[in-house]
């Protein structure tokens, strides 16, 4: 039973009583669930998070005083160290079992239309694949090209955990076997009224909550068991990266070669900017530590400014795919401060005194969420990993029609890339010709040289499979 007297105290003494307003019409059932969501708010923490937006770091200042990042550049002959040094490196921490993966897939695809996990959204040019088989793929073929078992740690939310269970189970996983894949759920924080600090009600019998950010990742790693599990594992690095980017570069061993020979605790891969202004978070030093600055916090006049060659100083776009040492992951995951809260503004659904259902019509309350890439400052040998966009990163953000991150965008940067494949293993494929290639097929040309003819000409839409990897998703 719920001791109803000592919840009405503890709301009373955070000023949050109206939560309470209509326990009374609820099931003991209801009662239990609201109570139960009650308990795990930390009002304490709320109540300083409302009261310190004016915290916030002066992004001007900062952004004046920040330098290019420690970076690995393409094509320089200054990099600390050689690719093919990098290469030798990582090859050899993944044959002996070293690397494990985080992969993000909380979101929804609500910007694409579409009203399930983001990982389900079938994405194949040709082969109507889902992002979580396009992912799931690429890591079962770098862990057969090493002979070695990696494991998936993969991270859901509230909103998207059962739907992911029930997809993957339904289809086997895509090939990776049940005891690699561990699933865990993120956090969640309460949305708070931007007008009078008081958290909102979804309905009467449970509160307005969204994500905690990919931030979350490190506390619902952590409580989730997936730390110990990577000890047990003898797990030393974990490669990160978002469920919507189909050519993220999992597991590559040049990339890891480079975090392990720069003894780098957490690694980040970048781009160049294409221009000042684009919406990307910016790697940058200050002060001697690596940090990112979110585009929106970014003033123009130090964005633009450029090197004496007019490339632009502030050159590195972050990704989102890092590279993390396990110990200090799990050092961090130990200290409560080390990641803030970012304050958001949102258009938040809720119940008002009287019960009936809001929809508001601009931004009505703040989320609290937790960013991953703030771990840099704290990371000791942070270096940054430049990368071609064509060959890393095509997200699918947008439904068809808008601007960028589309369906269409990023499946015509996956047929680019899979025509690169099999240029390179000398095959000729037509103009205009859609092709997708499965890592189980080829990782890469070398690979697909040894299975297509010699100067084989492709002049129809075609799906290279492994026979294992043909089957697409229910």
């Amino acid at each position: 039973m719920v001791d109803k007297q000592a919840l009405v105290n503890r709301l009373r003494d955070a000023g949050q009583e109206h939560l309470m307003q209509f326990w009374d019409e609820l099931s003991v059932a209801g009662q239990a669930e609201l109570a139960t969501q009650l308990d795990k708010i930390d009002f304490d923490l709320v109540s300083q998070l409302v009261a310190g937006h004016d915290d916030a770091p002066n992004w001007s200042e900062l952004a004046a005083k920040a330098k290019p990042p420690r970076a690995i550049r393409l094509d320089s002959a200054e990099n600390e160290f050689s690719a093919d040094e990098a290469c030798e490196r990582g090859e050899e921490a993944l044959r002996t079992g070293q690397l494990g993966l985080i992969l993000v897939a909380g979101g929804q695809g609500t910007r694409l239309n579409f009203d399930h996990p983001k990982g389900m959204f079938k994405l194949g040019p040709v082969s109507n694949r889902t992002l979580f088989q396009i992912l799931i793929e690429r890591l079962r073929a770098i862990a057969r090209r090493y002979d070695v078992r990696i494991s998936m740690y993969l991270m859901t939310s509230h909103a998207t955990d059962a739907e992911t269970h029930e997809f993957l189970n339904r289809n086997d996983r895509f090939g990776l076997a049940e005891a690699d894949l561990k699933v865990f759920c993120q956090g969640t924080m309460p949305a708070v009224d931007a007008q009078t600090g008081r958290l909102l009600l979804a309905d009467p019998g449970s509160l307005a909550v969204s994500p905690d950010g990919h931030g979350g990742t490190l506390a619902a790693f952590r409580s989730s068991g997936c730390m110990a599990d990577t000890v047990d594992r003898e797990i030393e690095h974990l490669f990160y990266c978002q469920i919507d980017n189909p050519l993220a570069q999992i597991c590559d061993p040049t990339l890891i070669g480079y975090h392990l020979l720069a003894d780098s605790d957490m690694t980040t891969q970048v781009v160049k900017k294409r221009e000042a202004t684009e919406r990307v978070g910016n790697v940058v030093d200050l002060d001697g530590r690596t940090q990112i600055i979110e585009y929106s916090d970014l003033p123009d006049q130090y964005g633009k400014r450029t090197n004496a060659d007019g490339s632009l100083l502030l050159w590195a776009g972050n990704l989102a795919i890092h590279i993390f040492r396990r110990q200090f992951l799990q050092e961090a995951a130990g200290q409560a401060e080390v990641l803030p809260f970012h304050r958001a503004l949102k258009k938040v659904p809720h119940i008002d005194q009287a019960g009936n259902a809001i929809e508001p019509a601009s931004a009505n309350a703040i989320k609290f969420e937790r960013f991953i890439f703030d771990l840099l400052p704290v990371a000791k040998n942070a270096i940054v990993i430049e990368s071609r966009a064509s060959e890393a990163f095509a997200p699918v953000k947008n439904a068809n029609g808008a601007a960028s991150d589309t369906p269409q965008h990023t499946q015509a940067a996956m047929i680019q890339y899979d025509r690169s494949v099999l240029a390179g293993a000398g095959a000729e494929v037509g103009p205009g010709v859609a092709v997708e290639v499965s890592p189980l097929y080829a990782l890469d040309s070398d690979e697909a040289r040894a299975k297509i003819q010699p100067a084989q000409r492709i002049n129809e839409p075609t799906y290279f499979a492994a026979p294992e990897a043909a089957t697409v998703p229910e």
